[in-house]
């Protein structure tokens, strides 16, 4: 068994800068060899400010590379599929941005593609590691607030004031729909991580104004396998930036918020008890670090295309009526 995890990342942008590349050099038992970017001056630049042994401006060839024991993908999300199966045939095992897919059906081709070569995969929806969410964890496990009734979202933004044709976020080609695939997902992992898998969904999406094609305005209800009731409203052309969810029990609540670095707060009849958590220097280390335990066969992830899926079919339920999902 190896000692240690040698990795190689295919599209080494802005989120393996500091989120994610540096977590993958300093997490214990893993070591990062390889960077691929189709530019090849800015991949050797990106080689050369991190200290990585080895560039390409081929994903295949970084595939190829006996060194690289895995492969993480930080490309958006229309090349997951494409990348994922590469290396799966290649026998090596995957960590992949999220957005898992750009829908339900592409994860689970990746999902049969890896169980099929035998490889795991994993979803970078690191904040199932952060310590912040797992003290929410903590409190609901232990019965702080009884249990848990309901959960409500709120999410809203001021509008993006011009869009960039090439801004891959907000075309539905390139990340399969708008901010929301990308910023809701975080939140819909996460309660599948706190509460459990939700078992039915649905909603609605609308564009209501936005200079771009896609929703921007998403509204949704779900009922967890618990029984847990949920609601949430991501509205991205709205008159100010507000990020809060709250969980309901019979004995309290917890409130937090997805993005912001704010305390998490527990309130019960006794008063209310806010807990400030800061976030690790390098955002991913926490889930890469349960990744890298699992692949030397001393842990278990905390994210896997398993659990990612859950939240792909959750969003394709929420925006269904617009995409006809």
């Amino acid at each position: 068994m190896n000692k240690i995890i040698h990795w190689g990342i295919i599209g080494c942008g802005d989120v393996t800068e500091v989120k994610s590349g540096p977590a993958l050099q300093k997490a214990e038992g893993s070591q990062l060899v390889a960077v691929m970017r189709r530019n090849s001056e800015l991949a050797a630049d990106y080689s050369r400010r991190h200290g990585v042994p080895r560039w390409y401006s081929s994903a295949s060839e970084l595939i190829a590379d006996p060194g690289v024991d895995a492969v993480y993908i930080a490309t958006p999300p229309s090349t997951h599929m494409e990348y994922t199966l590469a290396a799966a045939r290649a026998g090596k095992p995957v960590y992949v941005e999220k957005p898992m897919g750009l829908n339900t059906s592409e994860c689970e081709s990746m999902l049969a593609a890896c169980e099929q070569a035998g490889v795991p995969l994993y979803v970078a929806y690191y904040r199932r590691g952060l310590p912040r969410f797992r003290k929410v964890k903590e409190w609901l496990d232990s019965g702080a607030i009884g249990e848990p009734r309901f959960v409500r979202t709120l999410h809203m933004t001021k509008p993006l004031k011009a869009v960039d044709g090439d801004y891959w976020r907000v075309n539905p080609a390139i990340s399969g729909g708008g901010l929301f695939m990308d910023l809701g997902s975080h939140t819909l992992d996460l309660l599948d991580f706190l509460l459990g898998p939700v078992k039915d969904a649905d909603g609605h999406a609308s564009n209501q104004g936005s200079p771009y094609a896609p929703e921007d305005t998403v509204s949704g209800r779900y009922q967890f396998e618990s029984g847990v009731h949920g609601t949430g409203i991501w509205c991205f052309n709205a008159y100010a930036n507000e990020d809060i969810t709250e969980i309901v029990g019979s004995l309290g609540s917890i409130t937090f918020s997805t993005f912001s670095e704010q305390p998490v707060i527990l309130r019960t009849e006794t008063g209310e008890q806010p807990v400030f958590i800061s976030h690790p220097v390098h955002i991913q280390q926490p889930l890469i670090q349960s990744i890298t335990d699992e692949l030397l066969g001393r842990g278990t992830a905390l994210s896997t295309g398993l659990t990612a899926i859950r939240t792909s079919r959750v969003m394709d339920e929420l925006v269904k009526n617009y995409y006809g999902r």
